[in-house]
C-alpha cells in the first residue's frame, strides 16, 4: 500500500522492513562511495590537473603524513613531527579548544541577554539594532581590529568566535520568549503561580528548544569562522594548517584539513542534537 515502507523479499518470503535509521545510513554510505569513485575516476583520467584536484590516495597520504613522524625528504634520515611540529589531531584539538571557549561564553551570555530582550520591550528596542548589526558583519571585517586590541594570540581568536556565535543564540532566545503562548502564561497565573514560578515553569521550558536550536546554528557558524580566526598565528589549529597548506600549494593537505573540518562539524551538530533531545524531550509533543 502507498506510504508503507518497502519490504525485502527473499525466495517469496517477506522479511521485516529495514529500520529507518539503518536505511538512512545505507543511503549515506552508498552516496559516499559513489562520490569517492567519481572523484577517483576524474583524477585517474587526468581530467583536472592534480595540482588542483589531487587523487583520494594523495589526500589520504597527506593526512597520514600529518599524523605521524616522517622523513623531511626522501633519503634524508632526519624525521619531523606531523605538520608544523604538531600532529593533525593536535591541530584539531587546538581549534576545538578555541571553539569551546568562544562559543561557551556565548552560550552563557546569549540566553541571558536574549531573555532580557524578550521580556522587556525597552531593552529589546535599545539592543536589537546593535545585535542585528553585529550579526550582519563578516568575521574577516573585524578580525584585524581584534588583533589590534588583543594581539595575535588566542584571546583575539576566542573573541572572534564569541562574536560569531553570540548573535544567533541571543536572537533565538528572543524568538523563543516572544513565541510563548499567552494562554499558557495566563493559565499558570490563574492557577496561582507568581512571576518567578511562571518564568521557571512556563517561559523557560517553552524557550529552551529555541535556545538549543540557536546554539546549533551558532556552533556551525563559529566552526566555519575557525579559518578566519586562525589566519594569523593559527598554528596549532586545523584552520591555520589549512590556510598555510593552501599558501604553500599543498592541495592534498588542504583538502585533508577541509575533510577533517567538515566531519568535525557533522559530529558537533549531531552531539548538540542529541543533547537537545535529552534536555527538551517535550519538544514537538505539546
Amino acid at each position: 500500500m502507498a506510504g508503507e515502507p518497502p519490504l525485502l523479499r527473499v525466495k517469496n518470503a517477506v522479511i521485516e522492513p529495514l529500520p529507518q535509521t539503518v536505511r538512512a545510513w545505507l543511503v549515506r554510505i552508498v552516496a559516499l562511495v559513489v562520490f569517492v569513485a567519481v572523484w577517483w575516476l576524474i583524477s585517474a583520467l587526468h581530467l583536472i590537473d592534480e595540482k588542483f584536484l589531487p587523487t583520494p590516495k594523495s589526500v589520504w597520504d597527506a593526512a597520514v603524513r600529518a599524523s605521524t613522524w616522517h622523513q623531511v625528504a626522501p633519503g634524508v634520515p632526519r624525521e619531523v613531527l606531523g605538520e608544523q611540529n604538531y600532529f593533525l589531531w593536535e591541530h584539531l584539538v587546538a581549534s576545538l579548544q578555541r571553539i569551546f571557549a568562544g562559543v561557551g561564553a556565548a552560550i552563557v551570555v546569549g540566553p541571558i541577554l536574549g531573555f532580557a530582550m524578550g521580556t522587556s520591550k525597552t531593552i529589546n528596542t535599545i539592543i536589537e539594532p546593535y545585535l542585528n548589526f553585529l550579526r550582519a558583519l563578516p568575521p574577516l571585517g573585524y578580525i584585524g581590529l581584534l588583533i589590534v586590541w588583543f594581539g595575535i594570540g588566542d584571546t583575539s581568536k576566542i573573541w572572534l568566535l564569541f562574536l560569531a556565535a553570540f548573535p544567533a543564540i541571543a536572537i533565538s532566545t528572543v524568538n523563543g520568549v516572544q513565541g510563548v503562548s499567552v494562554d499558557q502564561i495566563n493559565a499558570a497565573r490563574a492557577l496561582g503561580a507568581n512571576r518567578l514560578q511562571t518564568i521557571r515553569g512556563v517561559i523557560v521550558p517553552a524557550t529552551l528548544p529555541e535556545v538549543i536550536n540557536g546554539i546549533r546554528i551558532a556552533v556551525g557558524f563559529a566552526w566555519t569562522t575557525v579559518v578566519a580566526a586562525e589566519l594569523n598565528n593559527g598554528i596549532p589549529g586545523i584552520g591555520g594548517l589549512a590556510y598555510l597548506a593552501g599558501q604553500q600549494l599543498n592541495t592534498p593537505l588542504t583538502i585533508a584539513c577541509i575533510i577533517v573540518i567538515g566531519i568535525t562539524a557533522l559530529l558537533l551538530d549531531s552531539l548538540i542534537k542529541w543533547i537537545g533531545l535529552l534536555a527538551v524531550p517535550w519538544k514537538g509533543k505539546a
